[in-house]
């Protein structure tokens, strides 16, 4: 497992989390102290990006917002242009224990697929997610939907914490959704031949910052996800980005 996280990059978009980072990133490094870890500043108006660099992590700092899923893409381009094997992506705001890192190593690691998903839902009770009962029905809601697109097992479609192989790695790179960047390319990796599996993970409440989604904005946002979701159906496959091409690149 150390040799795949010894070629693994970590991912972490981050956005005004000065707070959640010092002890995020720490964590990481008692877990994976030979993996590299970027810090993917989407033009925080905080001390991000110090806090990231006086922690020993690399720091891309864009010149505008772009979101999560923007912020994501240009963390891939630069994980595909420096060679990494695979990429480890997660949140910035520490609700996904660093401990949690080797469950997802590990699956990697036995080629259960090329992305793998720390799922909040699969999880023991201790350390199990808990939310508000509309905002848990939406959830469950959309990943009816996205198992029923993906013709696999979806229980946690927003998952924030992810491992993916350098193949998919060179799919994502050149076209990743930013408008809902976890479902959508669920169902984007599905439409291109590859494969992800989940993996339980254990959840804990936020370690500092604000939430971009706010509790009365979740039914909306999950509305919105399912219309994207279905308009997703309508595409085509993309030869160039399919699973026996990009294969070839990974080294």
């Amino acid at each position: 497992m150390n040799d795949i996280l010894a070629r693994t990059l970590i991912l972490i978009p981050a956005c005004n989390e000065e707070a959640s980072l010092p002890a995020l990133l720490a964590g990481i490094r008692q877990v994976a102290p030979l993996t590299d870890i970027v810090v993917i500043n989407d033009c925080s108006r905080d001390r991000t990006a110090a806090v990231a660099r006086n922690a020993g992590a690399a720091v891309l700092d864009l010149p505008c917002n772009l979101g999560v899923g923007g912020a994501i893409q240009a963390g891939f381009r630069y994980a595909l242009g420096k060679g990494y094997s695979c990429v480890l992506r997660r949140d910035g705001d520490g609700q996904h224990p660093p401990s949690e890192i080797p469950k997802l190593a590990a699956a990697m690691e036995a080629g259960q697929g090329d992305l793998i998903v720390g799922s909040r839902f699969l999880a023991a009770a201790d350390g199990a997610y808990t939310s508000t009962v509309w905002r848990s029905a939406g959830i469950r809601a959309l990943a009816l939907l996205l198992s029923a697109i993906c013709r696999a097992r979806v229980t946690d479609p927003t998952s924030g914490f992810q491992m993916l192989n350098r193949p998919l790695l060179s799919c994502f790179a050149q076209a990743y959704p930013v408008d809902y960047p976890e479902p959508e390319s669920l169902a984007l990796l599905r439409r291109q031949g590859y494969s992800f599996h989940e993996v339980p993970v254990a959840f804990r409440p936020r370690q500092g910052g604000t939430s971009s989604i706010r509790s009365w904005g979740a039914t909306y946002y999950l509305l919105k996800v399912c219309l994207a979701l279905l308009v997703d159906r309508a595409r085509t496959v993309d030869p160039r980005l399919a699973r026996h091409n990009t294969v070839l690149e990974s080294p």
